[in-house]
């Protein structure tokens, strides 16, 4: 009887063994942005989501920008096409253009949140435990921005729901925001209207001198890292604007249109800086962002260099 069960036991712990090397570690989780006015999972994406083991999506929902009136409203609102995937935890994320932030917030608190339960509720996305806003803050708007988070995170707490803000590499050196944790945006590095920027995306030698405010930084991290790239156009080496898409802007004889997008060498090189400086900032890794042609730029091995804590 004994042997039986220490061989039940064995069995048992070679079951968990096994289920264990075939999950994430116990501090890792792997996650992706969603940034586009469609929302819609497709083959190429469902696949991608389940190789790498994504567990989290943080969703742009709508965008706050200041209209005629100089108030606050919503625009770009994400459009749902496709259910949203069971196995994964959504995030919605709000980006607040920064002079919606050059006053006080009033009651957006209040129409935001109220905004995105009524999308959780009409789409039926239930597994929702955490907020996100996006806003490129400045000493000048700190405080407005800062105020208007505290008031949001009381009335998500007492929703159930936990805030987060994104954090650009300047804003390392400022004041944490009065938030439950924030996401570093390893990305946008460079100055992207100059011809001669070769890395504007990502380039570790331009972050370095932010990232040593990071171990000090008051506020638990993840990390988000980019996959995308910019078209850029250039005329008589001046800059004109981003092309989205083909028809975005004429693109007039002589222009110049360059591709801009950080290498695998590159992410790699800044996901080994974060952890020199910062470990547990990578527990969490992000993706920036989930689009076709984003996730199939590398290969699955390299996808898993990036994501693996």
């Amino acid at each position: 009887m004994k042997l039986r069960i220490r061989s039940l036991r064995f069995i048992l712990w070679l079951l968990i063994c096994i289920w264990s090397s075939c999950t994430n570690s116990p501090h890792e989780v792997r996650s992706m942005y969603y940034w586009s006015t469609t929302f819609r999972i497709d083959s190429t994406k469902q696949a991608f989501i389940n190789e790498h083991r994504i567990t989290r999506l943080y969703v742009r929902y709508f965008d706050v920008v200041m209209n005629e009136r100089q108030e606050p409203q919503p625009n770009a609102t994400i459009r749902f096409e496709t259910a949203m995937p069971d196995s994964v935890d959504i995030i919605p994320t709000i980006f607040i253009t920064p002079d919606c932030m050059m006053q006080p917030a009033g009651d957006l608190a209040d129409k935001i949140l109220k905004r995105i339960l009524q999308m959780n509720e009409t789409h039926d996305i239930m597994n929702v435990h955490e907020i996100q806003m996006d806003c490129d803050w400045t000493p000048k708007s700190r405080q407005h921005y800062f105020n208007f988070l505290a008031d949001l995170r009381e009335k998500a707490e007492a929703n159930g729901l936990r805030l987060s803000t994104t954090i650009r590499l300047h804003q390392l050196s400022q004041k944490a925001p009065p938030v439950d944790r924030g996401v570093l945006m390893m990305y946008n590095t460079g100055d992207h209207t100059d011809i001669h920027c070769e890395r504007p995306i990502l380039d570790t030698e331009t972050a370095m001198p932010y990232i040593r405010h990071l171990s000090s930084y008051d506020l638990p991290l993840a990390t988000a890292y980019p996959l995308y790239r910019w078209n850029i156009v250039f005329r008589n080496n001046r800059y004109v604007g981003i092309l989205h898409f083909d028809d975005e802007f004429p693109v007039m004889p002589g222009d110049s249109v360059v591709t801009r997008e950080p290498t695998i060498e590159v992410i790699l090189e800044a996901r080994q800086l974060i952890n020199e400086k910062r470990r547990q900032a990578n527990e969490e890794t992000i993706l920036f962002d989930l689009t076709n042609y984003n996730i199939n730029r590398f290969k699955p091995n390299e996808y898993e260099k990036i994501l693996s804590d």
